[in-house]
């Protein structure tokens, strides 16, 4: 509680930047050693935000447009045809699980309801929350995941304290669209389904590699691929608008394969493969080697 409290204090009264990456049209910059003696002794040192030359005049752009009336698919498909990089794509080492290929709306989004383009300090947007893996059986540990915080939670600076890329009148423009269309930035809450998907997490199309979704149509499972618009008019590729394939069909080429590798009698010759795979490819598992595999007898059946 004393150090949330202190946190608390050195966000409002100070506008102290408490860590964290810099949002989308800002970078971080040295602001002087830390405070705390036994942290400054530390080589530990305090930062700020300042506009990024090459991505803050975007970031005024996506309010600009946004608060003249155009959507968010307009915008996003405006950046992607000029060639803009996205979030994703300019910060590849922080965003390798992104694909990065075009903005997306969820992108322009994310960008507006942020109120640190005001030029205050925010602090308090997000919490760790630790959740059980499994209610029922507590010994098998937990995850933690990051949970929004209401807006009535949020800690923001009483004065500006660093460069601001729009005025308050804009954002709060900008706001009252998103709350007027019923979209206001919101936590999300993950979805369950009882559906069982063989294989889950594991697909990948085969035209744009993006991994592939689960979903049950007619009394079957299946599995999509809905590639966005935005991200054809990025990668110049021939895509439907949404691809279907079904479970029952994959397994049927898949169980009969995975019969013949793993079958005893082929056993020294699987071993191989995975160490010859291991060999040639150092950062790669035999895992990965045998997800690579599969996905190409997939492609083929």
């Amino acid at each position: 509680m004393r150090v949330r409290t202190t946190m608390e204090a050195q966000a409002k009264i100070e506008g102290r930047f408490l860590g964290g990456r810099a949002p989308y049209g800002y970078r971080l910059m040295d602001a002087g050693p830390h405070p705390n003696p036994s942290k400054a002794a530390d080589g530990k040192r305090l930062h700020r935000l300042e506009p990024d030359p090459l991505t803050a005049p975007y970031v005024a752009r996506i309010f600009e447009e946004f608060v003249q009336g155009q959507g968010l698919y307009l915008i996003a498909e405006g950046l992607t045809k000029e060639g803009i990089p996205c979030p994703s794509a300019y910060d590849r080492a922080r965003n390798r699980h992104r694909s990065g290929v075009a903005w997306s709306k969820s992108a322009v989004r994310a960008i507006l309801p942020n109120p640190r383009y005001t030029g205050r300090q925010v602090w308090n947007k997000q919490h760790k929350q630790e959740e059980l893996l499994d209610v029922n059986d507590v010994t098998q540990g937990h995850v933690t995941k990051l949970k929004w915080n209401s807006e009535e939670q949020w800690v923001w600076s009483e004065a500006v304290v660093h460069e601001p890329l729009i005025d308050t009148e804009t954002y709060e423009k900008a706001q009252a669209l998103l709350s007027a269309n019923g979209r206001p930035a919101k936590q999300r809450k993950p979805r369950r389904t009882p559906r069982p998907y063989v294989l889950r997490h594991l697909l990948h199309c085969g035209v744009c590699e993006r991994r592939m979704e689960g979903t049950w149509n007619n009394g079957r499972a299946h599995y999509r691929c809905k590639f966005p618009v935005e991200y054809v008019l990025a990668n110049k590729i021939e895509h439907p608008r949404t691809v279907y394939v079904r479970e029952d069909r994959i397994l049927a080429e898949l169980d009969p394969w995975l019969g013949r590798i793993f079958d005893p009698a082929a056993l020294e010759e699987t071993v191989r493969a995975l160490i010859d795979a291991q060999n040639n490819e150092m950062d790669r598992s035999p895992i990965d080697y045998e997800q690579q595999t599969i996905d190409r007898v997939l492609l083929a059946a």
